[in-house]
């Protein structure tokens, strides 16, 4: 049996699918810190449902894939559907899939864009635990009203230092979406984060 014989299938119904889970994403980062449901699994595929449903909605043939744990079959697999070449280094990434949290290269290795064309940047999907009942942050900036609060679970520990620095060097920078299972929330380089003690 030949590899298209067996490669796992895409979205059910791909053009609404897609719709729906790019509708869904552009929301989560229009309104920060807001979980939006993306949606399942697909079968046989072995990435969280919104990871999965969002690799197929926002690639194409021009917007390479860093995969921080190369896997030639979901490589396969999204190349298939979507025609997403992949990228060997992460500073060439259109999108970048992470899921080992503590294995993680740093935001500053991604691209950042310029000043003059910031959206040739990363946006970088990382896979959580949990979108909620992590530490205290309070998140500000566009598409919050007044503080969003969020409790992100698993990120390692210098990240929000890395995010500050990130947020500082705006209109460059990368956005982030982080996905839990069917769900995900969005993390724009306009976001400011900070801890709340004690909450």
């Amino acid at each position: 049996m030949n590899g298209a014989q067996t490669l796992a299938p895409g979205l059910t119904d791909g053009v609404h699918d897609s719709q729906q889970a790019f509708r869904a994403v552009l929301d989560a980062l229009a309104r920060p810190g807001q979980v939006r449901r993306i949606g399942p699994a697909l079968p046989d595929v072995a990435l969280g449902g919104a990871m999965a449903r969002l690799l197929l909605s926002l690639s194409d043939d021009e917007t390479p894939v860093w995969w921080q744990h190369a896997d030639a079959g979901l490589q396969h697999w999204l190349r298939f559907h979507t025609g997403a070449t992949v990228a060997e280094r992460p500073e060439a990434a259109s999108f970048a899939v992470l899921a080992d949290r503590g294995q993680m290269p740093a935001l500053a290795d991604f691209a950042s864009g310029t000043a003059a064309a910031p959206e040739f940047s990363s946006t970088l999907l990382i896979e959580l635990p949990g979108l909620t009942g992590g530490p205290a942050l309070a998140w500000h900036g566009p598409g919050i009203q007044d503080v969003q609060r969020v409790g992100l679970q698993g990120l390692p520990a210098n990240f929000w230092a890395q995010w500050q620095a990130n947020h500082a060097a705006f209109p460059q920078g990368v956005d982030i979406v982080f996905t839990c299972g069917e769900d995900a929330l969005g993390l724009p380089r306009t976001t400011r984060v900070r801890r709340l003690e004690g909450v």
